[in-house]
C-alpha cells in the first residue's frame, strides 16, 4: 500500500503547471495579442502570426472500375450454341428399327449452311436434343433461356413438280 502512495505522490508532483501550446504550434510562438505569460504585448513589438497555408490544394478523388461486368451488347447465346436452328433443318432420311426403336438413325440437313446431320435418340444439336425418332418424323426438345419446348420435324415425301 505504501508503494501505491509513493507512486501516486511522484506523479502528482512530476506534473508541472505549465500550459502547453495549442496542437500545431510550437512551444515559443507567441499568438496576436498574447505577450509571454498572458501579458500583453509591447505596443511596437512584431508579433508573430501563426503558419496558417494560403492556399488550398484541391485534389479530386478518381475512381476506377475494373472491367468485372459484362459487356450489355453482347449476345448471351453463343453462336455455336445457336446453330443449327430448328426453322433451318429438314428431315431427309429416317431408318427406324421396330424391334429397336432407340437404334433409329435419321438425317438431318440445315438448309442455310448446306450442313447435314446424322442423328440418333439422345443426340445434342446446339440447343436440340433428339427425344425420339418415328416412321416419319424426329421428335427433338428446343431449350432456350432455361424453358425447354418439344417440336416434332415431319419426314416430306417427294414433291411432284408441276409444269
Amino acid at each position: 500500500m505504501a508503494w501505491l502512495v509513493a507512486s501516486v505522490g511522484l506523479g502528482i508532483v512530476g506534473c508541472g503547471g505549465e500550459e502547453l501550446p495549442p496542437p500545431g504550434m510550437p512551444s515559443g510562438e507567441v499568438l496576436a495579442g498574447e505577450g509571454p505569460a498572458g501579458e500583453a504585448p509591447a505596443p511596437g513589438a512584431a508579433v508573430q502570426q501563426p503558419d496558417i497555408p494560403s492556399e488550398t490544394d484541391l485534389v479530386r478523388e478518381v475512381f476506377v472500375y475494373g472491367s468485372s461486368g459484362r459487356d450489355p451488347f453482347i449476345s448471351l447465346l453463343r453462336s455455336g450454341d445457336v446453330r443449327p436452328l430448328v426453322e433451318d433443318l429438314r428431315v431427309t432420311a429416317i431408318n427406324y428399327d421396330p424391334r429397336y426403336p432407340g437404334g433409329s438413325v435419321a438425317v438431318l440437313r440445315d438448309t442455310t449452311l448446306g450442313k447435314r446431320y446424322t442423328v440418333r435418340v439422345g443426340d445434342e444439336l446446339g440447343r436440340l436434343r433428339v427425344l425420339a425418332i418415328h416412321v416419319n418424323e424426329v421428335q427433338v426438345t428446343i431449350e432456350e433461356f432455361g424453358v425447354e419446348r418439344q417440336m416434332s420435324l415431319r419426314l416430306r415425301g417427294r414433291q411432284e413438280e408441276t409444269p
